[in-house]
């Protein structure tokens, strides 16, 4: 249900206050590759009053009738194998933010490790669970890809890493056909689909080519991505044209909106649903009434 995943720079006050005024499906806050060692604690700081000032932090949990239609806020921390993932967790989990972006999971056990740590924070403050979108960016990590999707229900996307793929592969990246990579980028989204979620396919590099970045979002539709990961936001609109919801997700969205008017109107207030057998809450209200609203703008 997600078409675009802007990536903003943690440690870049100037694209921090400009990501506000920005409409991608989701805005995450990059503690990870953007951002240098030696900035990574002063970035921790500034993503989070970033999240803090956000208006939609101040909108309660339980009100879902009053949720922002504006994006979602996620924050990508580093790699469980980086050693930076506890500190970030702890610095910026918080009200505001709708989930937290995991890059390079290998495996299941690396995720549950993150996961275990995510919750004793949520405790602590008494959040409520957050979202959370795998990365994956190896050879293991696209063998265990169906797995990882699989193993907890707050995961509802996998994004597809070809860069560090390709590193880890010891392959160059040829842009003419992509056939390094063409295994990985047809295998995540089919593990995904197989989990019940969506897949985000990579970044496109070349910020001035939109010809190019349509040309690559196309054929991500064709492996069956949902939507791709964006570093700019010029890249936000033509994305959104290519990946246009198909009739399932626009019945789906419809259901979601009834079924949360209904319990409306009995004057329940009710946080997390069942439709067709799957849980729904807040942040499938916002999908769907994402999906409608693009309608209206194609």
């Amino acid at each position: 249900m997600f078409r675009t995943l802007l990536f903003i720079p943690g440690n870049n006050k100037k694209f921090l206050d400009k990501s506000k005024s920005l409409s991608p499906d989701i805005i995450c806050y990059d503690l990870e590759d953007s951002v240098p060692v030696s900035e990574k604690e002063e970035a921790r700081k500034m993503v989070l009053q970033t999240i803090s000032n956000n208006p939609s932090t101040q909108i309660k949990d339980s009100n879902v009738n009053s949720i922002d239609k504006g994006p979602l806020i996620f924050v990508r921390i580093n790699s469980f194998e980086s050693g930076f993932y506890e500190n970030d967790l702890k610095s910026i989990i918080s009200r505001g933010l709708d989930g937290i972006v995991i890059p390079k999971v290998n495996t299941v056990v690396e995720l549950h490790t993150i996961i275990k740590t995510i919750e004793t924070i949520e405790k602590k403050i008494n959040l409520d669970k957050l979202k959370i979108i795998p990365s994956i960016e190896s050879s293991l990590g696209v063998v265990n890809s169906y797995h990882i999707a699989s193993c907890d229900s707050r995961i509802i996307a996998l994004v597809f890493g070809v860069f560090d793929y390709l590193y880890d592969m010891k392959l160059d990246y040829v842009e003419k056909d992509g056939l390094e990579y063409t295994y990985a980028r047809s295998k995540i989204p089919v593990d995904a689909r197989a989990a019940g979620i969506s897949a985000l396919d990579s970044i496109w590099q070349k910020v001035d080519d939109i010809d190019g970045l349509i040309k690559d979002a196309t054929i991500a539709k064709r492996f069956g991505y949902a939507g791709k990961t964006i570093i700019h936001p010029k890249h936000i609109q033509p994305v959104h044209e290519v990946f246009v919801p198909s009739k399932n997700e626009i019945d789906w969205a419809n259901k979601v909106i009834a079924i949360f008017q209904q319990v409306e109107q009995k004057g329940y207030k009710q946080g997390a649903l069942k439709i067709e057998g799957k849980m729904i809450d807040a942040v499938h209200l916002k999908q769907a009434k994402w999906i409608l609203d693009s309608l209206k703008k194609q």
